[in-house]
Formats: structure tokens, sequence, C-alpha cells
């Protein structure tokens, strides 16, 4: 401990009288740091340094808990890379968990500052599709998600000395999956250190899970003036009181930016354009009021600074778990919080996801309450007497851990198969996973990872995905399949625009249609996009707004794309050359999507729209952005397709459908897939095929499927399933 007061102590010197060497990069420290150090030193955090450095020298685990701008973000990791650095780094550096990208980049920057080293060098970052580091780097900030996948090669995590677990109480699958993880860790290697950092009503939780642990509590001051409504109303009277509060704001109060917190998209959507529109009546000595949406689902990040900042109020517009990253926005005076969030919650039973709005947590109020500092107001549009849950649902109990099974899978071969949840995912859930990666044969008969499934795993994708990806190469359609699989990964490209756009956008949305359906359609978008790269337009984000595409989703896809490309060349598996247009082609990339996608099937039962899926028996519409018919008169509807997602909660849609023919399916699905189908009308029609190479009679309106000639000699219906 001595070592470490002297090293606060030789800080605190002027640096006048002295010149000072930095620790970490051997050079002298500049007059910035000493000015970062006197803030950081103000922070709540800083009080608790001395224990916490006691505490990471005698123990293996240590929990920290407290609430937004108390500073642990970025002080915690940095003492624990000078733990680190008095050992001379005999264990490892530092990596520290985020569950945000740009929360991510955002600390690994002022990090860097405040230790005065530069970004990428001893500081780094690595988010998907993004690294910022180097052989120098001794304290990395990353995803979640990120750290997971590099457990996949290194399941000790040997390069590293302490990991800290930012956010544990967001319980994102990939945290807690690290958590449980590295309970095992902890007990082979002994000289790692697990650090945790939580909100205050999330760590009895932890300490009930990991038993005698040192926690440390963090207190932060309250906000200067925090206002509740009278009575919890429904969305149409929250989101009318938030756009009121922000006008009123804007009319009445001191200067300082906005930060509403509502549920959903669609509802940040409509705010974003009323806003727009009654800010632009208003008076010019009251400044500009600027809307600005913030959906980190969709890609979106917090804008840039700019000089014009000062003579407008942003609002920003916001939904789920995005108070981190607003930590550093100085700017920030006035909360709006409806006390709500948007939840997907999947059904293993019908293979769905549910839009479910449920009350925030108490960890999430009392952060938003945070934001603001000491000088701000706090306007909770709800009840003072609201019973507000302590945590969130844990996601795990919630998501489709298909994904979760065949890693921990793959965990199993790296002989760490034993994840201790702290909280145990549906059982009936855990059942759908492993039928659903034994249908996609991932898994040999006894339960273990057979050679695809290795395979499958290599790829940072859906398992649906990866079995698709690596049927393309044996269908000679990899580049095609490649852009469709991107595509599908990265947040749509299609933006909503506002209302006096709509057909406008509509229309240039339509020209990208493919005959063949909505997955030919992404290819034709993508391409578009590349084309534009080395067209006449000037630039391509002009080209993106005069198409109504998001360029920041097109990128994405792109990146992921490349990243794609790179795996496949690591494990030698081939990329064909584009052949996008040719019947053949067609016909492959077709093949290609049901064998990873042959379970999300379904036929329209009356020629009217209404798609019977074959696994569960539910009835939906095509999604009314589709290729197959934005607006009515539609035209024609395909009897069969293949889809991509289906949605209870969005006018119960399925999302990105693609023409099939029965054949196809019964050429690719697997056989006992088939037969494990529930009984339906579909099932008669396909058995029918199956026995007599042609379509049975239909009980509905629909005209039953023939066989010509041409396709008889082009499929023996044999199944091909890619083993």
């Amino acid at each position: 401990m001595e070592k470490f007061t002297d090293m606060d102590s030789n800080k605190d010197l002027d640096g006048d009288d002295l010149l000072e060497l930095n620790q970490f990069d051997g050079l002298p420290f500049s007059s910035r740091y000493y000015k970062l150090l006197r803030e950081r030193k103000a922070l709540p955090v800083w009080e608790a340094k001395c224990e916490f450095m006691e505490s990471i020298i005698n123990n293996q685990l240590v929990i920290v808990s407290g609430t937004a701008k108390t500073g642990q973000s970025t002080q915690i990791p940095q003492w624990c890379a000078e733990f680190c650095l008095s050992v001379q780094y005999q264990n490892g550096m530092v990596v520290c968990t985020q569950i945000h990208r740009q929360s991510t980049v955002d600390l690994a920057l002022r990090v860097a500052d405040e230790m005065d080293v530069n970004i990428g060098h001893e500081v780094g970052y690595n988010i998907p599709l993004q690294t910022c580091c180097s052989t120098d780097t001794v304290l990395r900030y990353c995803t979640d998600d990120v750290l997971l996948r590099e457990m996949m090669s290194d399941p000790l995590l040997e390069q590293y000395g302490v990991v800290v677990i930012d956010q544990a109480q967001e319980r994102t699958v990939s945290t807690d999956l690290l958590l449980g993880l590295l309970k095992d860790v902890l007990l082979s290697r002994p000289e790692l250190r697990l650090v945790i950092l939580t909100a205050p009503h999330s760590s009895d939780k932890l300490l009930h899970h990991y038993g005698s642990v040192p926690l440390i509590r963090l207190e932060a001051g309250r906000p200067s003036e925090v206002v509740y409504g009278a009575e919890r109303g429904g969305v149409k009277d929250y989101l009318c009181s938030t756009l009121r509060l922000a006008m009123e704001i804007h009319q009445t109060q001191d200067p300082g930016d906005i930060v509403a917190f509502l549920a959903t998209e669609q509802e940040i959507e409509c705010a974003h354009a009323i806003l727009r529109r009654e800010g632009a009546s208003l008076a010019s000595s009251l400044g500009e009021l600027v809307p600005v949406s913030l959906c980190p689902d969709q890609g979106d990040n917090l804008p840039a600074p700019t000089e014009e900042d000062s003579r407008c109020r942003k609002v920003f517009l916001t939904c789920g778990p995005t108070e981190d990253l607003f930590w550093a926005m100085h700017s920030i005076r006035f909360i709006i919080d409806a006390g709500v969030q948007k939840r997907y919650v999947y059904n293993p039973r019908i293979r769905a996801n549910s839009i479910v709005i449920r009350p925030i947590s108490k960890s999430q109020a009392e952060s938003r309450k945070q934001l603001i500092g000491p000088t701000g107001k706090c306007f909770c549009l709800y009840p003072e007497a609201t019973p507000l849950p302590a945590e969130s649902v844990p996601h795990i109990l919630e998501s489709d851990i298909t994904s979760t099974v065949l890693f921990l899978k793959r965990m199993e071969i790296a002989g760490l198969g034993n994840c201790d949840f702290i909280d145990r995912p549906d059982p009936e859930g855990l059942m759908q996973a492993l039928e659903e990666l034994d249908y996609l044969a991932a898994l040999d008969d006894d339960g273990n990872l057979s050679e695809i499934g290795i395979i499958m795993s290599e790829f940072p994708l859906e398992p649906q995905m990866a079995k698709t990806l690596l049927a393309s190469c044996e269908f000679d359609c990899v580049n095609e399949v490649l852009t469709i699989v991107s595509m599908l990964t990265a947040p749509s490209c299609f933006l909503a625009p506002p209302v006096e756009f709509k057909q406008e956008a509509l229309e240039c949305h339509q020209s990208f249609c493919h005959a063949e359906g909505d997955h030919f359609s992404l290819i034709n978008v993508y391409n578009a996009y590349k084309h534009s790269q080395y067209s006449s337009y000037s630039n391509t984000k002009r080209w993106c707004d005069d198409h109504f595409l998001s360029l920041t989703a097109l990128e994405t896809a792109d990146a992921v794309r490349a990243e794609l490309v790179e795996i496949l060349k690591r494990i030698e598996l081939p990329v064909s050359s584009p052949a996008f247009g040719s019947k053949t082609n067609t016909l492959d990339i077709k093949r290609a999507l049901l064998a990873g996608f042959f379970m999300q099937v379904a036929r329209d039962i009356d020629g009217t729209g209404n798609y019977f899926m074959l696994t569960h028996k539910h009835v939906a519409q095509i999604h009314p952005l589709s290729g197959y018919g934005a607006e009515p008169p539609k035209q024609k509807l395909p009897e069969w397709v293949l889809y991509h997602e289906h949605m209870l909660s969005e006018n119960n849609c399925i999302r990105t459908a693609t023409e099939i023919s029965a054949h196809e399916f019964i050429q690719m699905a697997p056989q006992y897939f088939f037969y494990n189908l529930p009984p339906s009308e579909s099932k008669e029609v396909l058995q029918h095929i199956i026995e007599h190479g042609s379509a049975a009679p239909c009980k509905g309106k629909r005209k039953p499927q023939t066989l010509n000639n041409s396709a008889s000699e082009e499929q023996s219906y044999e199944r091909c399933v890619i083993q």
C-alpha cells in the first residue's frame, strides 16, 4: 500500500519544481494531466482509492457499487492498471467491458487523456468491427461480446491480470455469461483479479452469488430537484407530456440541453417530427430547438459537438439503457423520464419475439437522475410512490439462447463448459435451443459439437445465418450470401422519413425490389451502395440521403462482410465469384437460405396473404414494407415463403420474406424435422408432394402447386442436408 500512496503523493507535486515522468510511457507529464488530476480527485470514487487498492491486493474478486457520475468507470480501471504495473505486468494487462460501443470508445478516449498517454498505445479499445490497440496497450476497453469471443481462443484469458466487468446491473446475455464463466476461471488462475462495477440495487444479488467478497459502496450527490408526475398514464399521455415539457423548458428555462427517455423507436420518431415542426415556429430570440434521435440498436451515435451548439438547445430523444452515453456531457440540464422501457421477450414455443413495455428499474431511474448533477432538474412522468423493480429482468431469461448454447458447447471443448449463471436460463428455452442446433447438424449423436458446429461457432453470427453461409460454400453462391448475411446482421438500412417524404421514400425503396424476394432486394441495395462509391455522385452520404438509406447501416454491413470474408479465408473455405442474376445462382441462394432457415417457412393458406407458419401453426402477414406489396393492391403473393423474422407486436408480421417452392423446402429440410412438424393442411400438401410428386388439392382458396417437367428433371427431391 505504501507504494501506491507514494505514487499519488508524487503526482501532487506541481511539476514546475520537478520534472515528473509518466510511469506508463516514461515521458514527462503535460500541464493538462495535472488539470485533469484535480478534477479526478473531486470525484466521489476517489475517496475509496486506498480501500479499493487494498482490496484488490488481498482478494481475487471485488465488487464496487455506485451510481452514475461517481467516476468508477474511468478511475477504477486506471487503478487496476497501476496494480498490474506494480507487479511489472507479470499476470497480464487490464480489460474493462462495456455494453455500448460508443461508451466504450468515449471512455477509452477520456482515460487516455487522464493518463496522459496516446489512444491506441497504452490505452486502447476493441469494439465489433473496430480495434484500436497495440502491443504497448496496458488498459483496454471493449464491449462484453468482444471479450466473450476472445474466450473461445483464450479460455482462461491469460493475457489479462485484471478483468473489470462494468454495468453488471444491465444483465446483458454476454455480461451474464462472463460473470458465470469467470467464476470458474478464477479457480484455475489464482493470480487473476475480477472487479465488478454495478449499481447499488444490484449489489446484494451479486454478493449472494459470489459469497463473502469485499463490497465497496460509493455515494454520489443527489440532483438538485426532482419533479414527479401525478399519475401514470398510457403511451399517449407520457409522449404528450414529454413534448409539452420540452417546449415549456425551451421557452421559460435557462440554457441547457434536454434528454428525454421514451420507450420505443416509434415514439422517438413521432416526437422528433413534432418537435422539429413546432420548434420551427418559435421566435428566433429563443434560439433554435434541435431534436436529436438516439437509438443505439439502430446504430445511432451522439453527434460530435460543433460551434453552433452554444446557440441552440438540443433535445436528445432516446430509449433503452442509454444513460452511460451521456455521462461526459456537461451541457445537459434537464431530464424527462417516462419511466418505461421496451424489451424484446422471446417465446421459444413459437420462435418469435414480442415487444413488452414495462417500468424501468430503480437502478435506471437513479442513473437518469444523476446525469444532470446538482444544478439541473429531472422530470419523472410517474408518481414518486410508483413501485419500480430493483433491477431489470436478466436478458438471458427473455432471449433466444441458441447462440449462447452454441458458444457454451464450444467452451466445453476448451474445458470451460460449466457456467455458473446468476439466473439460470429457462429450461424450455434451453431445450428449444438444443433442438434447433440438432436440426442444423451442429451437434453429434452424443450432444457435443459436430465438425460443422465447430465451424459455425467461428462466425459472429446467429447459428441459422452461420449455417446458411456454410451451405453457400457447397452451392457456390458465397459472394451473394455474404451480402445477405451482412445486411441482415447490420441495423436496417431503410430510413423512416418525415411524413411529407413518405411516398418519395417508398418509391426509392421499391426501386431496389427484386422479383425473387426481400433477401435478393438486400443484394440490390448493397450493390447499388458499392456502385455509388465509384459513380458520378460527389459522395456516398449524398447518395444515401437521396435514396432514404442509412449510411451508417450500410457501412456496418460492409465491415461485417469484410470480417466474414477474412474468417472464411482463415478457415480455408472458398469465396465464389459474383454470379448474381442468373437462374442457377438464384436457385442456389434459395437452397443456401433454406439450409439455415428451413424452420422459418410459411404458406399462404387462402391467397390473401395469411401465412401459416409450419413450426407452430400461427398465422401472420408479410410486413407492409416488404417488396411483396407496400400498398394495396398487393402484387401476386407467393404461396410459400422463407422469412427472416417473426414479430408478434408489429401487427403480427413476418419480415424479409423470399419466395420458395414446396419442392425446394422438401429438398433442404432434414427428414426428422419434417416429420416432427405439427399436423396441418400445409404438411399434408408437402407429404403429398413427397409421395406423388405433385401437390394435393387444397381445402382453402389456393390453387394446387403443380410440378412442371423442367423442374422435375432438375430436382430429385432427395433431401439435401449439409452435414
